[in-house]
């Protein structure tokens, strides 16, 4: 008996050690753990998310060709170059796969993102020149494009179906062997910044692959949060919830504190494990390395800036990044909200108390908020229409953080899905792109009236769209932005009654409304460090809810005309007597230009004296405007709103603020993260997670787990 325990005792501390910490449980699956993993495979099969053998091998043949055509490509510029014939034939060259297809999750119709890795020789010009012109000449490539002057230069196309988005690196090496690793450090010395941002997507992925215990069911696990993250609406690096990068770790942070259990272990554990994590403590899968090559890391020691990251998971390879930086105090709100409500589903899972299919059921967005703000983006082509949609779409994060930073705005909620506007709410010729925003207003009390003016909220992310437009020579006739004020019983006005009404829809018409009419765009404004970019079009995805308190006040509204926070028409004929409505006293008035995003309207909200309650709407006529219309080329964003763009793509301003923000947004911004951040000193403490490993080993008669974890109780 003591030899068993001995050889137990030793098998477990033989075992290699993942993460920065022990793990929680060592414990193996039981037979119901299988069993329960089965039902969540059989659940997520009608979405999509596993492809067949026959389309697998198609991908692999396509990878296959593109690696010819880059030792093809690279040849042929070695003999332009006047290399030796010797050195020619083995001069290499190789595609490197990263994001979802790398890490094994990728879903029906996804695209695969790759790497094209050159020796010394070969130029970033002649990757976008002369490698761009021999695609041409394939019959097999479609829809081929290059984004040379993007943060992460890209060529994008289609090959045989397959859509593919190829990056550049070029290495400080002679020849590019087949067996060539890069997770090295080594390997980023006297780089360009361009190709070590390029490497950075292979690098995170193979690092993610490496650090976790068991690959399948890492990624049986990885594939139900991603169809979870997409179905509840909180899947979007872009506007300020998580991308496949940030979900990948989170995961595999999952699997390395439970290094046994299957994957519907897993998915609980996850939910378990995030729900009680106190952000913003940082994620991390090991302990970061500096690798001396003087490149910027996230380091809250070093930089005061990386202090005020709500929500950080740190990629694990050298330079370390930050996944999350666009995450919001809203979208960190919304997704911490899940991740309980999330907990509670698996709970009953596990229970037999409910199937699989209830985590995949999507929320009711468009019936959870009393007040939307709709987002409309037109242009007169399609193809304008893409190009701006991807612009408009990479900003509207600045928007919620400027209405987050409105002291009587609690929550801003922008729904990731976008939706085609209707006839009714266009001109004929033009195509129009719609995103709904949620808004809670903050309940008052004892105050008899309070103006609520979004008028800088709104203008200043205006400025910003046309100003970046405007830079990049991207702004044409016929391009503009809409921001409309509706309640909830308007919505009908905008959406078709499905979406509207509180019904549940079949697996099978959720797939086709978040296929119909998706056409893939450039993102001008996408993170290198989300590596996966992943653009799975087969999983639909909603919103999800925000568990809030209803005011007592909270009554629905009777249904009236939406109020435009920037409108088309002229100062004569916005003011519109059939805007009133019971309760609500709607007057909009003056112009917006065409192309000038200049917003007109202040919105104003009586307030019930006792008891609390949440205020009702209405606009505040503001003094008519002086502007003239101007051509596209001519744009010039008013100077005193428009705030100087940082980084992360919030704008803080110090100038222009509404006489109703009791601070500068840049004071306010600071204020409230210094709420939700904790200001680190010069030691290590940034990069340990809060509890000490001697309390995180496993124990058979169960374990309380401090720190982070102090309400997890293993069984």
């Amino acid at each position: 008996m003591k030899e068993m325990s001995s050889t137990m005792l030793s098998g477990q501390q033989s075992q290699k050690h993942y993460g920065i910490t022990s793990a929680i449980s060592l414990a193996p699956p039981r037979e119901i753990d299988h069993h329960y993993t089965k039902k969540l495979c059989d659940a997520m099969q009608p979405f999509g998310v596993f492809e067949d053998e026959e389309e697998l091998n198609h991908r692999l043949a396509v990878l296959g060709k593109l690696n010819n055509f880059v030792k093809e490509w690279i040849a042929e510029i070695s003999e332009l170059k006047n290399l030796p014939p010797s050195a020619i034939s083995c001069v290499g060259g190789k595609i490197f796969t990263f994001g979802s297809y790398r890490l094994g999750v990728h879903t029906k119709g996804a695209d695969i993102d790759a790497l094209c890795v050159a020796p010394r020789h070969v130029e970033r010009t002649d990757f976008f020149q002369s490698f761009f012109e021999k695609l041409k000449q394939h019959e097999e490539i479609k829809d081929l494009r290059a984004v040379e002057d993007a943060f992460v230069p890209v060529i994008k196309f289609k090959f045989d179906g397959i859509e593919i988005d190829l990056l550049f690196a070029r290495l400080a090496l002679p020849s590019i062997p087949d067996n060539l690793d890069l997770r090295g450090d080594s390997i980023l010395k006297n780089l360009d910044i361009r190709c070590i941002r390029s490497l950075n997507g292979c690098r995170v992925t193979d690092e993610i692959l490496y650090l976790v215990p068991n690959k399948e069911n890492f990624r049986l696990t990885l594939r139900a949060i991603k169809l979870w993250a997409k179905r509840r609406g909180i899947y979007s690096n872009m506007l300020g919830f998580l991308g496949g990068v940030s979900w990948a770790m989170l995961v595999a942070r999952t699997c390395q504190l439970y290094p046994n259990a299957v994957a519907a272990t897993l998915v609980h554990k996850f939910f378990l494990v995030f729900s009680k994590w106190e952000w913003p403590n940082p994620v991390l899968l090991k302990q970061p390395e500096d690798s001396n090559l003087n490149l910027p890391v996230w380091d809250p020691r070093v930089n005061p800036s990386d202090r005020y990251h709500l929500m950080p998971i740190i990629t694990p390879a050298y330079p370390q990044q930050n996944s999350t930086y666009n995450v919001s105090t809203s979208t960190r709100t919304i997704m911490s909200e899940e991740f309980k409500y999330g907990l509670s589903v698996t709970d009953e899972i596990l229970q037999g108390k409910a199937e699989w299919s209830k985590l995949f059921e999507p929320p009711h967005f468009f019936q959870k908020y009393k007040h939307y703000i709709v987002l409309a983006a037109s242009a007169s082509t399609e193809e304008n229409h893409l190009e701006w949609i991807g612009l408009v779409e990479s900003k509207i994060r600045v928007l919620v953080g400027n209405l987050e930073r409105n002291e009587y705005i609690t929550l801003a909620h922008v729904n990731p899905q976008s939706f085609p506007g209707s006839k009714e709410n266009r001109n004929e010729n033009d195509f129009v792109s719609m995103w709904f925003i949620g808004i809670i207003f903050k309940k008052m009390e004892n105050a008899e009236s309070v103006n609520i003016d979004l008028t800088y909220d709104i203008q200043s992310f205006t400025d910003t769209v046309y100003r970046q437009a405007n830079n990049i020579n991207m702004l044409k006739n016929g391009m503009k932005i809409e921001a409309t004020h509706v309640k909830k019983k308007q919505l009908n006005l905008y959406l078709p009654p499905e979406l509207v009404q509180k019904k549940k829809r079949s697996i099978a018409d959720l797939n086709r409304s978040s296929n119909g009419g998706s056409s893939k765009r450039i993102s001008l404004d996408s993170s290198h460090l989300d590596s996966s970019r992943d653009t799975d079009t087969g999983t639909p995805f909603s919103s999800p809810p925000c568990k809030q308190s209803k005011p007592a006040s909270d009554t629905e509204d009777s249904v009236g005309s939406p109020k435009k926070l920037f409108v088309e028409d002229s100062p004569a004929t916005s003011a519109a007597p059939e805007a009133q409505e019971q309760g609500t006293s709607i007057t909009v008035a003056g112009s917006v230009l065409e192309m000038g995003g200049i917003p007109l309207s202040s919105l104003e909200k009586p307030i019930v004296p006792s008891p609390p309650a949440e205020p009702s709407v209405k606009a505040k006529p503001p003094s008519p405007p002086a502007v003239s219309a101007v051509l596209a080329g001519d744009v010039k964003p008013n100077a005193a709103s428009s705030p100087k763009e940082e980084p992360n793509g919030l704008d803080d301003s110090i100038n222009g603020a509404p006489a109703k923000r009791p601070h500068s947004p840049v004071e306010e911004e600071m204020a409230k993260r210094h709420k939700d951040a904790e200001v680190v000193s010069n030691d290590d403490s940034a990069f340990k997670e809060p509890y000490p490993p001697s309390d995180c080993s496993a124990r058979a008669d169960g374990a309380t787990i401090v720190g982070v974890f102090s309400n997890i109780i293993e069984p």
